[in-house]
């Protein structure tokens, strides 16, 4: 989905490895700015040296009452997806990055979608996608370093599991025993 065209604004909610992921491709996409949101500024930090020109842990921090050309959710959060669907600018698009709960469900306004021509597109990012994704890599267009934040043995498994339950890293990479 990236980029509908040259120029476009975005804005990412989520700024775990997809939404970093996300914020990269958009970036050598020809994107004309790149706001992020998340609730942790740590990540806020990695956003901005990956090359977001804004970030905030709120939407409201942003000064763009006209909207984003597209807006893509990467964290499955119904409040942030509720809250993006509102903040498409007319004619963008909404994309649902991020996994929510089979049984979550959101509420916006389908006059908006309708009045607005905002598309909402669904994106599981499987089909095609891993042999790109591994070209990118292997290009360096893709900062995948930044990615995995902690390295931990086999051994060390319940550290790593404190690790992700602690929500300090983005991937955490277990290696097998020597």
């Amino acid at each position: 989905m990236l980029p509908r065209r040259l120029g476009d604004h975005y804005l990412i909610y989520g700024a775990g490895t997809m939404g970093l992921l996300i914020l990269q491709l958009a970036r050598i996409a020809g994107a004309a700015s790149l706001s992020v949101v998340d609730i942790n500024e740590d990540r806020l930090k990695v956003a901005q040296g990956l090359g977001a020109d804004s970030v905030a842990t709120n939407a409201d921090a942003f000064d763009r009452p006209q909207g984003w050309e597209t807006v893509i959710d990467c964290t499955g959060v119904v409040a942030a997806i509720e809250d993006g669907v509102g903040r498409v600018r007319r004619g963008g698009t909404f994309q649902q990055f991020g996994v929510a709960p089979s049984a979550a469900t959101a509420t916006f306004s389908p006059f908006k979608v309708y009045n607005d021509e905002i598309s909402i597109v669904g994106s599981m990012a499987v089909l095609h996608s891993f042999g790109r994704a591994v070209d990118l890599m292997a290009k360096g267009v893709v900062d995948a370093d930044t990615m995995i934040t902690h390295s931990f043995a086999l051994e060390e498994f319940e550290q790593a599991l404190q690790t992700f339950r602690d929500g300090s890293g983005r991937k955490i990479q277990i290696r097998p025993s020597a």
